[in-house]
């Protein structure tokens, strides 16, 4: 049992290390870049993670209430549901408006259609032109 923790142990306390390494925010990891860290834990079985866990962090309280999964809620959208968000809001009422004077267009060039092919079938032809010969 005792032969067990000699080897439980150190390697308990590198996954701790490890992944208390991958939670730290980057400006808070001091004198190297934390992946530099990440690879001192790994290689160096024992000293690496007993060195991260004696210098390698800032082990003050932050300000503002920084926590370990501050990267997941800063990378959250603001807006949960789109009928939420100003500015899709805003888009959708500049495409209804565009849509709206498409569908004027359409509409005026319906009628005008119309009234050209009534013209031609009560044989007074299109504009400015005689009817047509039978």
């Amino acid at each position: 049992m005792f032969r067990a923790l000699i080897y439980l142990l150190p390697f308990a306390l590198t996954i701790y290390a490890f992944i208390d390494c991958l939670n730290t925010p980057e400006d808070e990891a001091k004198h190297l870049p934390k992946i530099a860290w990440v690879f001192i834990i790994l290689l160096f079985w024992v000293v690496g993670p007993i060195v991260w866990l004696a210098v390698g962090k800032l082990r003050q309280a932050p300000a503002g209430g920084r926590t370990p999964s501050e990267w997941h809620r800063s990378h959250r959208y603001e807006w949960v549901a789109p009928d939420d968000n100003p500015d899709f809001l805003k888009t959708l009422k500049e495409e209804n408006k565009k849509d709206e004077s498409l569908l004027k267009d359409w509409e005026a060039d319906l009628r005008r259609r119309e009234e050209e092919l009534k013209r031609r079938e009560s044989g007074a032809g299109p504009e400015g032109s005689a009817p047509p010969a039978s």
